[in-house]
């Protein structure tokens, strides 16, 4: 069996978006699994010494800006690198995707969190909205049943818990791929990551 990769995210996360297909698939070819686990990364930042976006300097914000279109193009990916809709609140959004992770498991999940971070990163289409969480909920295969389901007091403890799972492991920045004890943050080490999995 295969090693599982515990997978912290943010589903507003442009560096989540580049390195989820990728995640998906190495995890596929070593027979691994994935702990799919979206984080608020407002908890998070604050105690980590981490700065949102618009409090960043601005040469690390054009920088940020120069970096995501370059690995767009490496990675042959569409990019708006200044959506319409971001920053962009998206508890919700990972309400839901805790929800379809604990009642339809993993798998299903994940193509959910593709098709959200697709929405944000590549369609610009506000996944604060309810209606959109919908249509992206049925282009995944998924009923709208889970909008509902996403509002339940067990999916609420599971977030707030997954986000304080992070905190006590170490986690400060999304995402982060931990294996076996083992940290890798950001889509950037996903070479790690795929070596760690091949790894006896």
């Amino acid at each position: 069996m295969g090693k599982t990769v515990e997978y912290y995210f943010a589903p507003q996360s442009p560096w989540t978006y580049l390195g989820h297909a990728r995640l998906v698939s190495m995890v596929q070819v070593a027979g691994s699994s994935v702990e799919v686990l979206p984080v608020d990364l407002g908890r998070i930042f604050p105690l980590s010494g981490g700065l949102p976006l618009a409090k960043r300097a601005p040469q690390r914000q054009a920088y940020r800006l120069l970096e995501l279109r370059r690995f767009a193009d490496y990675l042959g990916l569409p990019l708006q690198v200044q959506p319409q809709f971001f920053p962009v609140v998206a508890d919700q959004a990972a309400r839901l995707i805790t929800a379809v992770n604990l009642h339809a498991g993993a798998t299903a999940a994940l193509r959910l969190t593709g098709a959200i971070l697709a929405a944000v990163w590549a369609q610009q289409r506000n996944i604060a909205e309810p209606a959109t969480l919908a249509e992206l909920l049925t282009e995944s295969g998924l009923g709208p049943q889970w909008l509902d389901r996403s509002e339940d007091e067990a999916v609420q403890q599971r977030y707030q818990a997954a986000t304080q799972r992070a905190l006590d492991v170490g986690v400060f920045g999304a995402p982060t791929y931990r294996i076996a004890g083992e940290m890798f943050w950001g889509q950037d080490r996903l070479d790690f990551v795929a070596r760690c999995l091949a790894s006896a």
